[in-house]
């Protein structure tokens, strides 16, 4: 062979070499990337469907929101207490209601000490705006009873059928028997009039 054949066969080998190496550098850079795509696909498939379910909750949210409120927490909102009985004076009313809480403090063990009454007092929201529609009764009560005895009356109350207010309540402990609490609770009884 000629030196000049073989100049040109080295140099056909080298740019052999050299393709073969550029080749597999950057088959070894695409390889990877291109056996990814299928992870990739399936990861773009999987955020879509997320994607989908969130905006399906949020839709359902703005639905809630945009239904119209009747209360604030309507699990709040009780019946007021109405009597078949026509006639009635708003004392006798407003007693039939008292007699459920009496029923209340017997069950619970709770004693009264005084009770006062205050039918419709001019500082209620409701005598204000509607002294012909309801009537109120505030009770003050002095009570002696057990803390738990007392706990179980309160979660009644405030559980109660109908609606009430419980005002105020102080509570401080009898000096000779801790267990035993001295009670001061306010509270307004409400009664629809027909």
């Amino acid at each position: 062979m000629k030196k000049e054949d073989l100049i040109k066969l080295k140099s056909a080998l080298l740019i052999l070499a050299l393709g073969l190496v550029v080749s597999v550098v950057l088959l070894s850079k695409v390889l990877p990337l291109a056996l990814g795509i299928p992870k990739l696909s399936k990861d773009i498939k999987e955020q879509t469907q997320q994607l989908e379910d969130d905006r399906r909750r949020i839709s359902d949210k703005r639905r809630e929101l945009e239904k119209p409120v009747i209360a604030a927490d309507e699990q709040l909102l009780r019946a007021f207490f109405e009597t078949q009985d026509t006639g009635l004076s708003s004392e006798a009313i407003l007693s039939m209601e008292f007699d459920e809480i009496l029923k209340e403090m017997r069950k619970h063990q709770i004693k009264a000490r005084s009770i006062k009454y205050d039918y419709n007092p001019q500082d209620d929201a409701f005598v204000k705006g509607a002294a012909d529609t309801f009537q109120v009764c505030k009770i003050s009560m002095e009570m002696i009873g057990k803390y738990v005895n007392f706990r179980n009356f309160i979660r009644d109350l405030y559980s109660h059928q109908h609606f009430l207010e419980i005002s105020k309540i102080e509570i401080a402990p009898y000096m000779k028997d801790k267990r035993i609490l001295l009670i001061n609770l306010q509270i307004k009884i409400y009664a629809k009039v027909k």
